[in-house]
């Protein structure tokens, strides 16, 4: 049974800071792509940043130089720092893993507000 248990997601004030975690099960994690995406009220679902099995990254353009994304394959785990966080940021983040096939979290929820 395939799990991805994201964690971390919290109310933060505006220039704050958040990090999420993503604990994989049930599959050969090293292999797997792993992204954090996310869904904002009224919006679709949207990639955040991605990782691939090689270490090769990639950023939406409206987190690059906010967010970092790493993964520690010994642990089964991608992680998502947040800084400068924006009230724009306010979404529910969810993890995903994507080879042959393609899995996903249950979601955690972030809010950047006052």
């Amino acid at each position: 049974q395939v799990q991805l248990v994201e964690s971390g997601g919290d109310l933060v004030q505006p220039g704050g800071s958040l990090s999420l975690s993503c604990a994989a099960s049930g599959i050969d994690f090293s292999t797997y792509a792993m992204g954090w995406y996310r869904r904002s009220p009224g919006k679709q679902r949207e990639l955040v940043a991605a990782i691939s099995s090689g270490g090769r990254i990639n950023y939406a353009d409206s987190v690059k130089g906010r967010f970092t994304i790493s993964r520690d394959n010994a642990k089964n785990t991608v992680y998502l720092q947040m800084n400068s966080l924006k009230p724009e940021d306010t979404a529910v983040y969810y993890c995903n893993a994507a080879y042959v096939f393609t899995y996903w979290g249950q979601g955690t929820q972030v809010t950047v507000s006052l």
